[in-house]
């Protein structure tokens, strides 16, 4: 018999809140976390607004003496899985330990850090580098950190797949556990690169908003003033469990996840190619895996992140996968409010999708006053809506063409 998993704790920090419900409650209000760049100095940059997650205190879930030897992004990924460890209350012990694995995605990691250690290499030598550097900054230490937090000895992994990372990493864990190498995943992502570099460096691909004038408007996915992403941080860590071992202890369920894709492109290094055909493929396989039929499918979290070439080409690539059905899903960008998390984007966008499918309703797409004709889908615009929702896709869509599809049905006994 086949393994099922569900969804039992959710984490989620954010620019709309530090904390599950905080976030999903702004979301529901249709506002906006992007405003003027806090962090560093944006005199000559051409873009400075972001999404910054605001008030974050990582005494509020870290030892002082830990705080320095981890970078925002892992800080990040320990609160959102405390915050999901506790939805879940799902307890570790010696007993289950090795069953029980963490796996958390990145696309940059520790880039704070790492700008900061330059500098003092720079300025000092190398003698003034800290010891912490390396372990600070590295990609796998988000999953190495929570996994030494709660005594998780499973499966320890970490991918770096762009803005597909954490969406990977979700999928993946869920296959760990539909094959039997675990019976629970603290899976998901996090990031924390409002950086000077990562700032200019966006900037200097034109991939960013520079509507500087108007932060809560600036992120529009699918309308046609759209001119680019918002950079956002903050993470999204999802407890996945198979369904009998969550049974047996009464956990409450949020939804349970059915398929999962993925795919490439083979086309360019950031731009995605012009059929949509990786993106459809992914999605494809994703409901072909989860043993529904395409109109079973209610609602999409699209990658949606209000740039010229990915809102319409996602579009099309919706269309090509589900047909004349494609006119009847509710589609909504979270990244409108939340802004685009990078390599967090699908931990926080998938259990933004669980909650959907758990609450039977879909989160707006603000921002989207003139639709651009070649994004003509109905993607749920400025206002939530209540709507009974069978299955939902989470999309993510990264650099180097890498794409990644969750689909979560309604659980049912």
């Amino acid at each position: 018999m086949s393994r099922r998993v569900v969804v039992t704790g959710i984490g989620l920090v954010s620019a709309l809140g530090i904390g599950t419900e905080v976030t999903w409650a702004g979301l529901l209000r249709g506002c906006s976390g992007v405003d003027r760049v806090t962090k560093f100095d944006i005199t000559g940059y051409a873009a400075q607004i972001a999404a910054e997650v605001k008030g974050f205190d990582p005494l509020a879930f870290i030892e002082k003496k830990d705080i320095k030897k981890m970078d925002l992004f892992i800080q990040y990924a320990i609160a959102a899985s405390q915050f999901a460890m506790d939805d879940s209350k799902l307890a570790i012990t010696p007993a289950n330990a090795a069953d029980i694995g963490v796996f958390i995605g990145s696309g940059i990691g520790g880039f704070i850090t790492i700008e900061r250690e330059h500098s003092a290499l720079l300025n000092g030598g190398p003698r003034k580098v800290s010891p912490f550097f390396i372990p600070s900054a590295i990609i796998n230490l988000a999953a190495g950190q929570v996994s030494i937090r709660f005594g998780a000895k499973g499966p320890n992994l970490a991918t770096c797949t762009a803005c597909s990372a954490s969406a990977h990493a979700l999928g993946e864990s869920y296959e760990i556990i539909k094959r039997g190498d675990a019976d629970a995943m603290i899976a998901g992502g996090s990031e924390a690169a409002i950086t000077p570099m990562s700032l200019g460096g966006f900037g200097q691909l034109r991939a960013l908003s520079t509507r500087n004038d108007e932060p809560a408007r600036a992120s529009r996915p699918f309308d046609r003033d759209r001119d680019g992403f918002i950079i956002g941080e903050g993470a999204g860590v999802l407890i996945l469990e198979e369904l009998e071992h969550a049974r047996q202890r009464g956990a409450t369920i949020y939804a349970e996840m059915i398929g999962y894709g993925s795919s490439a492109d083979a086309y360019h290094m950031t731009a995605p190619s012009e059929d949509g055909d990786g993106a459809q493929r992914a999605m494809a396989m994703a409901v072909r895996k989860g043993g529904v039929a395409p109109n079973e499918v209610d609602y999409i979290n699209a990658h949606g992140t209000s740039t010229p070439y990915n809102d319409k080409l996602e579009t099309l690539a919706i269309k090509n996968c589900f047909g004349e059905h494609a006119g009847k899903l509710a589609i909504s960008s979270t990244k409108s409010m939340t802004g685009h998390l990078l390599g967090g984007a699908g931990g926080l966008e998938a259990g933004i999708t669980a909650l959907a499918v758990y609450h039977d309703e879909v989160p707006p797409t603000i921002n989207l006053d003139h639709p651009d004709p070649e994004c003509d889908l109905d993607y749920v615009p400025h206002t939530s809506r209540k709507q009974p929702i069978r299955c939902a896709l989470s999309n993510s869509f990264g650099f180097g063409g890498t794409n990644a599809a969750l689909l979560f049905r309604k659980f049912e006994a």
